[in-house]
Formats: structure tokens, C-alpha cells, sequence
């Protein structure tokens, strides 16, 4: 989880700290360093969803033993009820405990399991924000980086047309000059 965060404050760091191109707000990346941040990200991703897994397994680890739970207590108050037939007024003192251990443990599991669905959902919710976090970082980065790099070519096309001009300009005052020179020179020559 905290290499995946380290290495998009790494892609974060190389944009911000890019060289810039002269004459524009555009910055150069290093192509190399970009690609080997995105394997890092490629390598560290699926750890980070393989813990989200984790935590739905345990979701599910936990609403078994719930349920087992839920099970024993059952089970106890069958078995309680049942040991207790001796006269009338036991038996029947006997099955209203029953019924309100079973009663009780009816309402005990319907609170473990709402509990444990709560927790679950909970879980997976959380799961699902923190994919979505790292997938929205992720993707924030990348198009960042991308953006940069098209302004770095875009400042790149732009410089090349600068130096076009410059090199036209030149070759026309040259031409002009030899032109004059050459107007000059029968002129001196009477």
C-alpha cells in the first residue's frame, strides 16, 4: 500500500522537478525514469488488491464463526432443555428457560450476524474506497505525465520553428547584403 503511494509521490516528484524547455512553461521527463516508476506500479498494484482480498476473506472467515457461534448456542439450549423433564412444574419451568435461551440465542445470533454484515460491508466498502483511491491516483499521475510530456513537444515544435525563422532571416539579410555588394561593385568600378 505504501509503495504504491511512495512511487506516485516518486512520478509526482520527476514532474515537478523536470527540467524546463527555454522560451516555455513546458518541462522534459525523462522517458526511461517515467517507464520504470509505471512497472513499479505494475509490480505493486496487484499487493495492494491482494490485501483488499484478504480483508473480504476475513470477512467471510468472520461470519462463518459467527455462524458456528450462533450454532453452539443453539445447540446448548436444545441440550439444556432436553436434560430438564423431571416433574411438570420443572418441565415446565424448564422448557419456558429453554424457550428463552433459544429465544435469547435467536436474538444473539440476529445481532452477531447483523454485526458481522455490518462489519463485512464495512470492509468491503472500505476495500473498494481504498482500490478506488489508488486507481484515481494512479490515473491523476499518468494523465499529469502525460500532459507534460505533449507540452514538452509541443515547447519542443515551437523552438524548432523559432530556429526555422532565425535560419530564413539570416539567409535573406545575407542575400540582401550580397545583393548590395554586387550593386556596389560596378558602381566603383566607373
Amino acid at each position: 500500500m505504501s509503495s504504491v503511494r511512495e512511487t506516485l509521490d516518486k512520478i509526482e516528484n520527476m514532474v515537478v522537478g523536470a527540467s524546463r524547455v527555454p522560451f516555455t512553461d513546458k518541462t522534459l521527463i525523462n522517458d526511461n525514469e517515467l517507464v520504470h516508476y509505471v512497472e513499479e506500479l505494475r509490480n505493486d498494484l496487484p499487493k495492494a488488491l491482494n490485501r483488499a482480498d484478504e480483508i473480504v476473506r476475513d470477512r467471510d472467515r468472520i461470519i462463518k464463526e459467527a455462524e458456528e457461534e450462533a450454532e453452539d448456542i443453539k445447540r446448548k439450549a436444545r441440550e439444556y432443555a432436553e436434560s430438564i423433564t423431571n416433574e411438570n412444574e420443572l418441565v415446565k419451568q424448564a422448557k419456558e428457560q429453554a424457550k428463552a435461551i433459544v429465544q435469547q440465542a435467536q436474538e444473539q445470533e440476529k445481532e452477531i450476524m447483523e454485526r458481522t454484515q455490518a462489519n463485512a460491508i464495512q470492509l468491503q466498502t472500505n476495500a473498494d474506497a481504498y482500490a478506488n483511491q489508488v486507481f484515481d491516483q494512479l490515473i491523476g499521475h499518468v494523465n499529469g505525465t502525460f500532459q507534460g510530456v505533449r507540452q514538452a513537444e509541443a515547447g519542443l515544435q515551437q523552438a524548432l520553428n523559432v530556429l526555422q525563422q532565425a535560419k530564413m532571416q539570416m539567409n535573406q539579410q545575407a542575400a540582401r547584403q550580397q545583393e548590395q555588394q554586387q550593386q556596389l561593385a560596378p558602381a566603383q568600378g566607373e
